[in-house]
């Protein structure tokens, strides 16, 4: 279990963390969301020490996390640190090595994940031949290679295409389902809802919403309204309403008393109803909640 407490940092005039913190337990798998400047990616090197916090506590299962437990952590930068020069298969044994491994099973790991990834036969290519999207699972085999407890991903979707992103979303729910412990952060809300079962949104630096995304859609007093009148959106005349576009698709959000069956009658006697939808509301619903001023 990954547990930051009551983290603070700042930086001369910036308060980037103030009194963040979250848990994520064994085997589950957290997105951690925010707004540009928010605090994830400060918040992330916390744990690898890259950022010493002012004060506040980083433990994994109860201890305080030291540079011996680091070694069994695996993260990807969001600013991506591989050589553009060198072998994909060297420089990547030359770090899981760096993680205790010997050379021989570093290069076994290396091997089994550049193949999960999809780089199997571009092994010996160095990073600059590699296309973008490439270079992107390059670093994430990186962060596999030493086989850790505790995986921290920050924005590992960006850049990929929609079968990578399908791949990559599979291999985290198998790590997850092995024992494996991630957090990884994304603008890609959609994907996380698929992806997680754990949120936790940071904003001016404060954890501002965490824990098990089913049970915090379930305890909102508000809830998606979504209706089609002859094939196009249709907005109900009520108060308290926010009208909300998302991929194209304009939708509500409404408190959870809204008279359903009153707005259905209304919307029926505008026209042909295509699609009436009352649900908990969607993570993007609850993002804009949690972060608006």
């Amino acid at each position: 279990m990954l547990t930051m407490i009551d983290v603070h940092k700042r930086f001369g005039d910036v308060l980037a963390l103030n009194g963040a913190g979250f848990s994520v337990e064994r085997g589950r798998i957290l997105g951690f969301l925010g707004p540009n400047g928010a605090g994830k990616t400060t918040m992330m090197r916390v744990i690898f020490d890259l950022v010493h916090p002012d004060s506040g506590i980083v433990t994994w299962n109860g201890i305080p996390v030291d540079a011996k437990a680091r070694l069994g952590f695996g993260y990807m930068p969001e600013e991506r640190g591989l050589y553009p020069k060198m072998k994909v298969v060297n420089q990547l044994v030359h770090f899981a090595r760096l993680s205790g491994l010997s050379n021989d099973d570093a290069r076994d790991a290396v091997e089994h994940w550049l193949g999960v990834l999809g780089l199997g036969d571009r092994a010996d290519a160095k990073l600059e031949e590699l296309s973008h999207g490439n270079q992107q699972r390059a670093q994430l085999a990186a962060a596999l290679a030493p086989n850790p407890e505790l995986l921290v991903l920050d924005e590992p979707f960006a850049g990929l295409d929609p079968i990578g992103v399908d791949s990559l979303s599979q291999t985290l729910r198998e790590l997850s389902s092995g024992g494996v412990t991630i957090v990884f952060s994304s603008h890609q809300l959609d994907l996380v809802e698929d992806v997680c079962q754990d949120v936790a949104i940071i904003n001016d630096g404060r954890i501002v919403l965490d824990g098990d995304l089913d049970q915090i859609k379930a305890r909102s007093s508000r809830r998606r309204l979504t209706i089609d009148v002859d094939g196009r959106s249709w907005i109900p005349d009520l108060p308290d309403i926010e009208v909300v576009r998302n991929h194209g698709q304009d939708h509500c959000v409404v408190p959870d008393d809204a008279p359903v069956a009153d707005i259905l009658a209304v919307a029926e006697a505008a026209g042909n109803v295509t699609r009436f939808a009352f649900e908990p509301p969607h993570l993007t619903d609850l993002f804009r909640e949690a972060v608006q001023p």
